[in-house]
């Protein structure tokens, strides 16, 4: 019998410190998510992280958490309600950290008589601490618990028609209501070092701006071509202007280098420089999180504004936009046949 796991991050069970502490214990000590030797990720995450941020990131996740819990969770149970009611087949929902955890959903199914799996990361875009440690929890866990299951992973899916249909209907529908004057896709950011060691080729990826133009197999695993291939396939779909639309990435943590250009100078610079009405959109998430309704939704607004922006909005991530859940669904029954 074959069914399906919807894939999220995850959420801190609640605002409080110690929660926040957790869910950053588990998440922040993965070494796709921080990719050191265990013993100096332990110190930095241990030693020095889990003892400022919790306490930062909770006031945080306060400013945005609703009367239902956490928005990425809420929003992704809707999700799955949705794509479950348009498809015969079992859906659950599982969260990479925290809950509903991986082990759960794919105890569930197991109980409901499901021996394969379509595992669905729901991220667009491929990337070490994301979709691929997802994958590799779950061969973990089928392995050692559920031995008898075969697993199929949807892979990364930036660039499937009704994928890039959906989000644009998402889009657009939003943009004839704003009409701003610049739209920024703003995605997450990686480390640069997660670009180049994910290069199956090992030599393609420079991050020097023309390598992800370059055909190449190192595109099948690189985040940073697939981020500018989502907002390629978008504005190629809405018929965007060149010059009205950009490309940033956000939520970088420490010193290292990360893919640029940064957010949040990226929309300081357009406040700077005179623009009026900003839109800002971000495709790396499926959900919106603390990273769209507060980083951006909040902070970036803000920022904005204090440097003489104007108008500011950010576009809602696909949520449990039915278009949406009908293309998850759709991927299901396709997948099962």
């Amino acid at each position: 019998m074959k069914g399906a796991l919807l894939v999220n991050l995850g959420s801190p069970n609640s605002t409080s410190t110690k929660d926040v502490r957790n869910y950053l214990d588990e998440f922040l000590m993965d070494e796709r998510v921080i990719d050191v030797p265990y013993l100096f990720r332990a110190f930095l995450v241990k030693g020095i992280i889990l003892n400022t941020r919790p306490k930062k990131s909770a006031a945080a996740y306060k400013k945005i958490w609703w009367d239902e819990g956490s928005p990425l969770i809420v929003l992704s149970q809707r999700l799955h309600k949705k794509v479950q009611e348009n498809t015969n087949i079992p859906v659950e929902l599982a969260m990479r950290y925290g809950n509903p955890s991986m082990k759960s959903g794919i105890q569930k199914l197991a109980e409901q008589g499901v021996d394969e799996i379509l595992l669905i990361p729901l991220y667009p875009q491929f990337a070490m601490a994301t979709t691929e440690t997802i994958e590799v929890l779950a061969k973990k866990i089928v392995k050692k618990q559920f031995p008898n299951i075969k697993l199929t992973m949807v892979p990364a899916f930036y660039n499937q028609p009704d994928y890039v249909e959906a989000l644009s209907d998402r889009i657009q529908n939003e943009l004839t209501k704003l009409e701003p004057e610049h739209l920024l896709f703003s995605y997450h950011g990686v480390p640069e070092r997660h670009i180049k060691k994910s290069d199956v080729t090992k030599s393609h990826c420079k991050i020097d701006g023309s390598c992800c133009n370059t055909p190449s197999a190192a595109h099948e695993f690189c985040y940073r071509h697939q981020c500018y291939e989502t907002t390629k396939s978008v504005a190629a779909k809405l018929n965007l202007k060149e010059g009205s639309y950009s490309t940033s990435f956000q939520s970088r943590l420490g010193r290292d280098p990360w893919l640029q250009p940064y957010t949040d100078k990226t929309i300081d610079n357009f406040a700077i420089n005179g623009l009026k009405k900003l839109a800002v959109v971000t495709p790396a998430f499926v959900s919106d999180c603390l990273e769209t309704l507060e980083e951006i939704g909040l902070e970036a607004k803000h920022s904005f504004k204090e440097n003489g922006g104007g108008e500011f909005n950010m576009i809602p991530c696909l949520n449990d936009n039915d278009n949406w859940a009908k293309t998850l669904s759709g991927w299901i029954e396709d997948w099962a046949k």
